[in-house]
């Protein structure tokens, strides 16, 4: 069987990524695993025969780093017809690869795909406030979804080619939402595969640059896709969430960060989009 390629974007987490690389080892399915490093202090000793690493010099982003491993297999007719990507801390059960891939060969207009991570939640796009999560309505299987998470996820070939890969505007956060979009609008289906396990017990960091993505890219991501009056409802929302939060601190979400978000709403409005403004990826 060709081995699957896999893509693993990663960033000062040595031993989160030799974690993540040795669950990818233990797949069913073989693999072929790049790494792309978001210019990290140290990298960990991982290149072999299976694994390849890509230094990228700079922290250039989960999405841009993302692109440098799809085109690298674009570029490569005979990398077969799937490429996975992960973060550096995303860990597969040992079946995930394959159950994925069994459920999507029954599936042939599915571009885009995601494991699971056990929440019993579907990503969804809401056309105000662009990717959100509602409860799921298939417990196994193909969930269809409104966009795939980031987590782990598979990308078809056909679909690359037809539609791109990932907008480098969005930096890190809603790329995969807007992904999906210009995949359904070219006619390509985007699910979530039941049963398909995959955990990401590292998640959350108190980095403002959160805060900022997450809203910037949110309010890129509604006017790109559902139109200027939409983004402007979206923005006074925005404006309304921090208001409030201002005044109510058990309003405030998890990542909420007063700089982060008037710096976020300034530069959706300047157009200033890709990384952040750097002191805001310094951790609180």
């Amino acid at each position: 069987m060709q081995p699957l390629s896999v893509i693993l974007v990663h960033r000062d987490q040595p031993e989160r990524l030799v974690d993540t690389i040795d669950a990818f080892r233990a797949q069913d399915v073989p693999v072929r695993i790049t790494v792309v490093d978001n210019g990290s202090v140290a990298m960990p000793p991982v290149e072999a025969a299976d694994v390849a690493v890509v230094l990228a010099g700079s922290n250039l982003g989960f999405g841009p780093a993302a692109n440098v491993g799809y085109r690298a297999f674009l570029a490569d007719e005979n990398a077969g017809e799937w490429v996975v990507l992960a973060p550096h801390d995303a860990l597969p059960e040992s079946t995930c690869l394959s159950h994925m891939l069994g459920v999507l060969a029954r599936r042939p207009r599915a571009g885009l795909a995601c494991a699971d991570v056990g929440d019993g939640m579907t990503p969804v796009i809401d056309p105000y406030f662009g990717g959100i999560l509602v409860p799921g309505s298939v417990d196994e299987g193909w969930q269809p979804v409104g966009h795939p998470h980031g987590t782990l996820m598979l990308a078809r070939r056909a679909c690359l080619d037809e539609i791109g890969i990932f907008d480098e505007r969005y930096f890190a956060y809603c790329e995969e939402a807007d992904l999906a979009l210009r995949a359904r609008d070219a006619g390509w289906e985007s699910g979530l595969v039941r049963g398909a396990m995959v955990k990401n017990p590292w998640v959350g960091s108190t980095s403002a640059a959160i805060d900022y993505l997450q809203l910037r890219n949110t309010l890129l991501l509604v006017r790109e896709h559902s139109g200027r009056y939409h983004a402007f409802i979206r923005f006074c929302v925005a404006l309304w969430h921090l208001a409030s939060g201002m005044v109510v601190p058990a309003r405030r979400g998890p990542y909420w960060n007063l700089e982060g978000r008037l710096r976020g709403l300034v530069d959706f409005l300047r157009g200033r989009y890709g990384p952040p403004p750097p002191h805001l990826l310094v951790k609180r």
